[in-house]
């Protein structure tokens, strides 16, 4: 078992971009295959609906951002601000958008599986503004066939 604690220094931390959305990756619980990130989200960015089996917890640190949650007739809606926490169990249908319009942060906990699709889809470079085109929808489809992750009513628009 590794008691060792971790401790990230915030000069050095590794920063991808998921096509609109920044991720920060600030660590990582030691035999728990849990990791924490910072998801800064600019204006109109998000998710479209998916689900995969990684839960996950949301914090949101500045800003604000809508949850949509698909498990329930109708589908609800939660607009979450500063010291929010949204907590979505594994497998179940989700997304999120920031409708406002200025950035918004959340911090996430997330197992192995969904840091491993972030470093995968994400890239160095700032990303254009506007939707993605058809090869970032292509390599989004991709990403998410390899790390089992479900995109619900078909490709983000």
């Amino acid at each position: 078992m590794n008691t060792s604690i971790g401790i990230s220094d915030p000069d050095g931390l590794d920063s991808l971009w998921v096509v609109r959305d920044r991720i920060t990756f600030r660590g990582e619980v030691a035999d728990t295959g849990l990791s924490i990130v910072d998801v800064e989200v600019p204006p109109q960015s998000g998710t479209p609906p998916h689900r995969h089996p990684s839960p996950e917890i949301f914090r949101v640190l500045d800003g604000e951002i809508t949850f949509g949650l698909f498990n329930e007739i109708p589908p609800r809606e939660i607009v979450a601000g500063p010291g929010t926490v949204v907590t979505v169990p594994s497998n179940t249908p989700h997304n999120y958008l920031n409708a406002s319009g200025r950035s918004a942060t959340m911090m996430v906990v997330v197992e192995k599986q969904m840091a491993d699709f972030f470093r995968d889809l994400g890239r160095s470079e700032t990303p254009v503004g506007g939707p993605p085109d058809e090869g970032e929808i292509a390599a989004i489809m991709a990403a998410c066939q390899r790390h089992d992750i479900e995109i619900l009513g078909g490709p983000p628009a």
